[in-house]
This record gives structure tokens, sequence and C-alpha cells, in this order.
């Protein structure tokens, strides 16, 4: 690794920190800006009980003194303090606990919709104008267009309520079948997405200079197209995984409520209908760390698929 190199990493991870500090900063303050207690609603609400419980989550302190002593406990401790709604447990422990369903879900999702992407977005530009070409663009340009609550609802009850091949839950108890609609609903638009960039972008490539000069010297068809066009056609593809990993990874808010997913999105939903501040930090601060590492992780696999990338 030259200098320049390390020089660009150093400095982008500096943006990261302070991208993650604007985001906690914001996030805290827009939730102190709301109106209105998270208590309300308990069973007693008097004011003498509403303010014991502010007291004892720190919330009767001023706004500024409560930020300090949050971004001290995170960055120190690494404490994202108790759930207000989901009692005896901390915001560390629930986040863990959809992670675990959440991370499963979205990597077999993205790998799906990677190679699925991939491949079909490389057929369609090899037979560009076919009846293949066609059919993979029509597909996906109504994949790409329909959002996922709809078809996550259409998997449901062609799948569930008309053929019972699947079950509409996906928690632990309905075991690995339990996840499949989840997948599939999360990886049809990415990987809807990923074959229209594949295609455009190897389209590029196969019309460039290089590429005829690797025919007009012999080069046999199959190097030609993964030696040479496929791999370069490559950079928009890792441009888009990255957030997309992050966003599938973090569970979609839409498919985990749908599916009854207990993964870290139907958390964050939760969160917010309950209005539990601390729980909406901590989902809101692992997003987005884990946004900005994928674009950081993005950018540095431009090197790696294409050399004659200079990182400034």
């Amino acid at each position: 690794m030259n200098t320049k190199t390390l020089a660009y990493i150093l400095k982008r991870i500096g943006l990261a920190i302070l991208t993650v500090w604007v985001v906690v900063t914001v996030t805290f303050f827009v939730c102190q800006a709301v109106p209105g207690s998270p208590f309300v609603g308990e069973k007693a609400t008097s004011p003498a009980v509403t303010a014991a419980l502010e007291a004892k989550y720190g919330m009767d302190k001023p706004v500024l003194e409560q930020y300090i002593t949050y971004l001290g406990d995170i960055i120190l401790r690494h404490d994202f303090g108790p759930s207000i709604k989901l009692r005896g447990r901390t915001v560390a422990s629930v986040i863990v606990e959809g992670m675990k369903t959440s991370v499963k879900l979205g990597l077999i999702a993205a790998g799906i919709a990677l190679v699925t992407g991939v491949v079909l977005g490389a057929v369609a530009a090899l037979r560009r104008n076919k009846i293949i070409d066609r059919v993979i663009m029509v597909i996906t340009t109504a994949f790409v267009s329909m959002p996922s609550f709809i078809m996550g609802s259409l998997l449901m009850v062609v799948f569930v309520v008309k053929l019972s091949l699947l079950p509409a839950n996906g928690s632990a108890q309905s075991g690995p079948a339990g996840l499949v609609l989840p997948v599939i609903t999360l990886a049809l638009y990415p990987a809807a997405y990923i074959t229209r960039l594949t295609r455009s972008s190897m389209l590029d490539v196969l019309g460039q200079d290089y590429i005829r000069t690797a025919r007009a010297k012999g080069v046999s068809g199959w190097r030609v197209i993964f030696g040479h066009a496929l791999k370069n056609s490559l950079i928009p593809v890792i441009t888009y995984v990255g957030p997309m990993l992050a966003y599938i990874v973090t569970g979609s808010l839409v498919v985990e409520q749908i599916f009854a997913v207990p993964g870290i999105g139907r958390y964050f939903v939760s969160s917010i209908t309950g209005r539990d501040y601390p729980l909406i930090m901590g989902t809101t601060i692992v997003l987005a760390v884990l946004i900005v590492v994928m674009n950081l992780v993005s950018d540095i696999l431009y090197k790696v698929v294409d050399p004659r990338i200079t990182l400034e």
C-alpha cells in the first residue's frame, strides 16, 4: 500500500467519523425537539410518576448535558443506555439480537441479488436487442418499479394463502422456510437494479477500443468477456453494492413488518411508534456506521477492480 492510498483511507475514515457524529447529533436533538413525553400512555401518568421516570432515565437534565453524557457513554463505554419500552433490556442487547436475524437475512439476499444481477445483466448485454434481452429488461423494470410492500404482499398471497407452500411468519419458530419469502422480497429490487447497471456498463465497455483490439488480435471470446469486459463493467455495480448491503443487512423496515421478522428493522419501527428514544438513537447509529463503512469499502474496491483508478 503506497503513501497516497494510505492517506486517502485515513482521510475517508476521518470523514466517516465526522458523518456519524453529525447523524448522532441531529438525531439526538430531533428526538429532544419532539413534543410530549415517551412515558405518555403508561398506566400511571401522574406528574410525579412522569418526573420520577424522567429522572431515572436522565431526561430531567438540561438537553446539552444529556447530549454530552450520551456521547461520553457511546464513545468511552459503548453504552447506548437502557430501552425505555423494553423494560430490563439494554439498547445494545436489543440491537445485537435484531442484527443476528437481519445479518443472516441480508447477506443471503445481497448474495442472491449480486450473483443474479451480474449474470442476467451480462447475458442481456451479450444478447442485446434479442428476445432474452427484452424479456430481462421488462421483468427488471417491473421489479424496480414495484415497491417492496407490494411485492411482499403479493408473494404472501400466492405462496402462503393460495398455495400454502411457505409459512407467513419469519420468526425462528418457522425455521429456514420462514426466511424464504423475506429473502426473495429483499433481493428482487437490488437484483433488478444490478441487472440494469451491469447491462448498461457492459455495453459501454464492449464498445471500447481495447475490446475491439483484443478481438482483432484473436483473443478468445470468453477471455474478452470475462477477462476484460465483465471485470471493467463492475465498477458501477461496486458503487451500488456498498450502500445496498448496509441497507439490506439492517433490514427492510417494511419487509420485516410484513413477515414478522424479528430483525433490527422491526425494532426500529417499534421504537419510533413507542417513542423509545434510546433505541431510536442506537439503531440509527448502527445504520449510519454500516453505510459509511460500506461506502469506504466500495471506494477501496475500485482500486482492486481497476488499478488505473487513483484514490485522492
